[in-house]
């Protein structure tokens, strides 16, 4: 590990403006984003059961089609998730299809591929678990490969007013009226992703936020989010020894407020972080953090300082000062750790400490201050789901349904392991005390009964 002399420095603007905005998002009892509306998974003033199952507090359990790991979003009693209706492709098709589309064969054992998708947005009561509607957003024949554990509607939708934004990367983007059902705008921006969408929305002021990492071409982009028109892009400083397929990345965008009161736009990518001013794409700093690519891990931001995990190849935990201009790459890094960082899932900030789970199930504690290791333990199962904090305890989702709570501290004190039909990709809501959980096969509502 290195280290660089990391003291915590205490940003009262940053704090009290991402306070006052995480309290004012919540009390309306909504969950409008990935990782809920402070877009970090903490929520601090519920809780929720440890103990539960297929048979035990769960209030409502709702099949849904289609196969998606995008997380549900939630506004005046309504929850809303996006899905991808696929038409199978037969094994002789399958092998067909990515033949035509050039694929190396070594790699069709870890790709899919449907012959069609349709998109769908459904919104489903939250008090009943009933379906409300299901709108057809787009049909798409001959859509690209993506990885098996990836699915065609991987990003979480944004909630922002009587507005829905839903992304599903080259396939589409497309803002729904809550209330009618009506799409207003739709823009389709073609990107050779790879293995599939993944980079979830972010909606700031009167600008929506696309990461547009492909294979192709790196850039970030704000659109105007009453027209969908384009206001600005920005392309990705250039790489370095990079292919195609370490170019790309799948990460979701913040914006914070730095203790000199800029605002900024952080958007992860291969090689390099970069702030950019959210209104116009002009870029504040950038810092290459190395051969880092398919990010993943949403960043989490403290007292001027940004924590991120740099993706696939040998993932690692950065903190970075936020307070630079231009290339910080030699000047702002705080330290920096390898050891069990996630190169899918995100971590949660608690405390002055970073809790984590690897993609393989070994959860960690770091220190914020330094990065110094406190505990690791192994969970076990595969891991892609974002952990929570809830109510002071931390819940983990395994792809094989399992869902094990943590509760934070110097030592690694397991409260509960439960389990649910399906496997858990998705990272959850809590909203009214319940927790709502999305499998591959379903959504629960699960709350003391």
């Amino acid at each position: 590990m290195l280290s660089f002399g990391f003291s915590l420095r205490v940003s009262a603007i940053a704090s009290i403006c991402f306070a006052c905005w995480t309290s004012c998002a919540l009390a309306d009892g909504s969950w409008p984003q990935f990782r809920g509306a402070s877009g970090d998974g903490i929520v601090a003033s519920q809780s929720v059961p440890t103990a539960f199952g297929e048979d035990q507090n769960v209030t409502w359990k709702t099949g849904l089609p289609g196969r998606a790991w995008s997380s549900p979003v939630i506004a005046d009693g309504t929850i809303w998730v996006t899905t991808a209706v696929e038409r199978a492709a037969t094994d002789e098709e399958r092998l067909e299809m990515m033949r035509a589309s050039g694929i190396e064969e070594k790699k069709m054992k870890q790709l899919a591929i449907a012959k069609a998708i349709e998109l769908k947005l459904i919104s489903v009561d939250l008090e009943s678990g009933s379906v409300v509607s299901s709108t057809d957003l787009a049909v798409i024949e001959k859509p690209d490969a993506i990885h098996s554990l990836n699915s065609y509607a991987s990003p979480t939708p944004v909630i922002d007013g009587d507005s829905l934004y839903c992304h599903f990367g080259t396939y589409g983007t497309f803002r729904v009226d809550r209330k009618s059902g009506e799409v207003v705008w739709q823009r389709r921006l073609p990107l050779e992703h790879g293995v599939g969408p993944g980079s979830s929305p972010l909606v700031h002021g009167d600008v929506l936020v696309l990461i547009q990492d492909g294979m192709d071409r790196q850039y970030v982009t704000g659109l105007n989010k009453r027209t969908g028109e384009t206001i600005w892009e920005a392309d990705r400083p250039p790489f370095e020894n990079a292919t195609p397929d370490t170019s790309k990345s799948y990460c979701t965008p913040i914006v914070i407020t730095d203790s000199a009161g800029r605002e900024q736009l952080i958007c992860m990518g291969a090689q390099w972080i970069v702030a950019y001013e959210a209104k116009t794409g002009n870029e504040i700093w950038r810092l290459r953090h190395g051969k880092g690519f398919s990010v993943v891990p949403r960043p989490l931001f403290q007292d001027d300082v940004v924590f991120f995990s740099t993706g696939f190849g040998k993932p690692e935990l950065w903190a970075v000062r936020v307070d630079g201009s231009g290339d910080v790459t030699d000047s702002h890094v705080e330290w920096t750790t390898a050891q069990g960082i996630p190169a899918r899932p995100s971590m949660v900030l608690h405390d002055n400490r970073l809790y984590m789970v690897s993609d393989n199930g070994v959860a960690s504690s770091k220190s914020a201050v330094d990065g110094e290791e406190f505990w690791k333990e192994r969970l076990g199962g595969d891991y892609s789901a974002s952990p929570t904090l809830i109510g002071g305890l931390i819940y983990f989702g395994s792809h094989d349904g399992k869902v094990t709570i943590v509760k934070p501290g110097d030592e690694p004190e397991i409260v509960a392991v439960n389990e649910l039909d399906g496997k858990i990709m998705a990272s959850p809501a809590v909203i009214d005390g319940a927790l709502i959980v999305r499998t591959d096969a379903a959504l629960y509502r699960i709350e003391e009964k």
